[in-house]
């Protein structure tokens, strides 16, 4: 097909290398298709001024505005120079600044009543908005034959604003896309006819030119809706085509058994299990009873009693004869499981042992850092069956790891959680294993539609009786230093009261200084020049921090540090002396967000809140008010109260609703993000569709993609959508988003 290849032709062929190299190293475009994706992210009307006030900080921006005024002033008894230009749009004002030898040009071009397209990083100075250094770019100058040259490029009065970077402004990369345009005329159209004309829907090469180059507003839309809908079509088809395959592998049904080791299980449990539980346990129990693998996602807000749904799931299992495994993201949480389920339990996690129940089964626990005595055994009772659950961190996949009849695998957290892991878990029984996925992190409707289209989905949304709320204030420390020292003494007070505390800091703070974050990725925290990234500083340490508390606010109280670089039985030792009340105030790394359980701790401190994402720190949240006694979380930034940063933590201050939350971060943060930390595959995918407010479009794309995967399985009579299918995902992404 040679109509796919122009669009496959690498980039530096028609711009170019220095640009080319530009656009692959900063925006991840390499060939002539890439770029034809990369759509403006607003149109701007010529003539019509960017509304200044609402400008976002700390972000590389592009602004149609006219020159109020500019002078040069100087500083450094005369020997330096500066030219200040005010903006305007009528009503908000801008200040650019040009420092040095770059004065002269925009001194004598930018003169007051002048128009341009300006382009650069908002920063705040003096408490106003301004740009350092910007480029611009005439738009009403006759003379300059550049600038007319560019302004007649682009049709009709709409300027298109692309997402640009510091190296390459929006109005180059509109000159790339023109060289680029052409091309358009051979992109492949994937939707089928019937589809396509059934919706009204603009043919593809068409929806291109007008996205890019609209003459009118109606323009626009008609690209946006084509080009949205294909997005959503064409994910939809891969995860369509996922499900499908599932359901053609053989697994064992593990049908519910009476009077087993379910059944005793229930019959001793303290109290009875919420509505919710019970319609999500007959969900799974329904699913376990059929011939091919259960894929079930399970998210619950913390504290909703998903362990109580996923070992009822388990019990079920080894009642029909399989075992069950549970794999957990840290050996801690491991631990921890493997604690609360034995006790859970009581003797029925006691199989075979003096005392333990004749219905019993046993409950293993299978690390990295177990003794070779204790591993040989529990490897044993696998490999014999004499072991129904086993628990642990991916240990659990290794090679050596063999089991009699796995049955159902419970995945703690999954975003956690490799590819590779899920397929060689996948692999250790018979037949494909049941999956049950658990996680913490609300997620809305449409995302888990699309990051997790291959699960069905069960939501746990009721909290137990019994859990307190939490009360969440945010601390300005950089304004307000008098509310820092107050939040120390809140923390005092709560310990005086007979109640323990948590301090999470975003980094360690040895000699490799790095950041702990999410999924164990190593972020360095480099000292950077202030005007580059508007971090002033690396953020705060754990063991700086428990340092200073030991010798200052909280000293005569025990403080003990808690990371995911100390040795595991320090770390099973600290939280074990901190869950039996020995430790007044354990200051960690976010090694304590998931699954840590001590209901006695009523107080969070967050240093640096504003480093943490909004569900991570919801998450971190959810570690406070476990018990009767009601949960406090300081959220302590210093970020300026403009800031993105500081309208996250408000957001999080003002509600417990993780779904609502989630929704928040996922707005802010752009799904980019969102889907891109799950799969490899996604984040090239979705350009144009926003997962959150694209409801509609996903769900009528997942509906089509179905009927349409399960009438032609293999796409043999859509040639075109295979392609395109092909294209966007190959072999490897296509796994990718199989796993999660």
């Amino acid at each position: 097909m040679e109509g796919v290849s122009s669009l496959d032709e690498p980039l530096k062929k028609l711009l170019g290398g220095a640009t080319a190299k530009v656009m692959a190293e900063h925006l991840d475009l390499h060939t002539v298709g890439d770029l034809l994706h990369h759509y403006p992210r607003r149109y701007e009307e010529r003539g019509k001024l960017t509304a200044l006030t609402d400008l976002p900080l700390d972000e590389h921006v592009t602004v149609v505005a006219q020159v109020a005024d500019a002078r040069i002033l100087t500083f450094n008894n005369g020997r330096g120079k500066r030219l200040e230009v005010t903006l305007t749009d009528g009503n908000g004002r801008l200040q650019l600044v040009f420092f040095g030898h770059g004065v002269h040009k925009p001194h004598k071009e930018l003169l007051p009543g002048r128009q341009a397209m300006f382009a650069g990083k908002v920063s705040v100075f003096n408490r106003k908005m301004q740009l350092a250094h910007p480029t611009y770019q005439l738009l009403d100058a006759s003379d300059a034959d550049e600038a007319s040259e560019a302004v007649d490029a682009f049709a009709g009065r709409l300027l298109p604003i692309y997402p640009a970077c510091k190296q390459l402004d929006s109005w180059r990369i509109a000159k790339a896309v023109d060289a680029v345009l052409p091309s358009a005329r051979d992109a492949v159209d994937p939707l089928p006819a019937s589809l396509r004309e059934g919706r009204g829907f603009t043919p593809l090469p068409e929806a291109l030119l007008k996205v890019h180059r609209p003459q009118t507003r109606a323009d626009i839309e008609d690209a946006k809706a084509r080009l949205k809908w294909d997005e959503a079509f064409v994910l939809q088809v891969a995860l369509a085509r996922r499900r499908y395959a599932d359901t053609q592998l053989p697994a064992a049904a593990r049908r519910r058994v009476a009077d087993g080791l379910l059944d005793a299980f229930d019959a001793k449990l303290p109290f009875t299990l919420t509505e919710g539980q019970e319609k999500v346990s007959k969900e799974i129990f329904d699913d376990l009873a059929t011939e091919h693998p259960m894929h079930r996602l399970l998210q619950g807000e913390v504290g909703s009693g998903k362990t109580m749904v996923a070992l009822r799931a388990m019990l079920a299992v080894v009642d029909a004869g399989g075992q069950a495994a549970m794999l957990a993201p840290t050996e801690v949480l491991a631990q921890q499981h493997h604690r609360s389920i034995t006790e859970m339990m009581g003797e029925l996690a006691e199989g075979g042992m003096l005392g333990g129940s004749d219905r019993g089964t046993k409950v293993v626990l299978l690390t990295g850092s177990m003794g070779a005595a204790a591993r040989r055994q529990a490897l044993l009772d696998l490999v014999t069956g004499e072991a129904g659950i086993v628990i642990g961190t991916h240990a659990l996949i290794e090679d050596k790891v063999r089991f009699h009849d796995l049955g159902l695998v419970v995945v703690d957290e999954q975003h956690r959680f490799g590819v590779e892991q899920r397929d060689a878990l996948r692999s250790k029984g018979k037949q494909p294993p049941h999956l049950l996925v658990m996680t913490a992190t609300p997620i809305p409707r449409t995302v888990a539609m699309t990051v997790f289209g291959d699960l069905e989905t069960s939501v746990l949304d009721q909290l137990p009786a019994g859990r307190s709320p939490i009360a969440s204030h945010v601390v300005p420390a950089k304004d307000k230093p008098h509310f820092l020292a107050r939040a120390w003494e809140r923390v005092a007070e709560e310990v005086e009261n007979g109640h323990q505390a948590y301090v999470v800091c975003p980094r360690i703070g040895d000699d490799a200084e790095e950041a702990e974050g999410r999924g164990g990725k190593k972020a360095k925290a480099k000292k950077a020049a202030p005007e580059e990234d508007g971090e002033k500083r690396p953020p705060l340490a754990v063991l700086e921090i428990a340092d200073q508390l030991r010798g200052g606010a909280l000293s005569g109280l025990s403080v003990e540090v808690l990371h995911g670089r100390m040795h595991p039985d320090e770390k099973d030792d600290v939280m074990r002396r901190f869950a039996a009340g020995g430790v007044d105030v354990l200051v960690a790394t976010t090694v304590i967000e998931v699954g840590v359980n001590v209901p006695n701790a009523t107080a969070m401190v967050i240093m640096d809140a504003d480093r943490f994402g909004v569900s991570q720190l919801h998450q971190l949240r959810g570690r406070v008010g476990r018990g009767s006694a009601p949960g406090l979380c300081l959220l302590v930034s210093e970020a300026h109260e403009a800031s993105p940063a500081r309208a996250r933590l408000s957001a999080v201050a003002a509600t417990l609703d993780g779904f609502e939350l989630s929704r928040i971060d996922l707005e802010q943060r752009r799904e980019g993000d969102v889907l891109g930390q799950a799969q490899s595959g996604v984040r090239s995918s979705l350009r144009m569709l926003t997962v959150i407010d694209d409801e509609e479009v996903i769900a009528a794309a997942r509906e089509e993609a179905v009927a349409i995967v399960a009438a032609d399985p293999e796409l043999e009579r859509l040639p075109e959508l295979r392609t395109v299918l092909a294209a966007l995902l190959d072999k490897e992404r296509e796994e990718y988003l199989d796993k999660g």
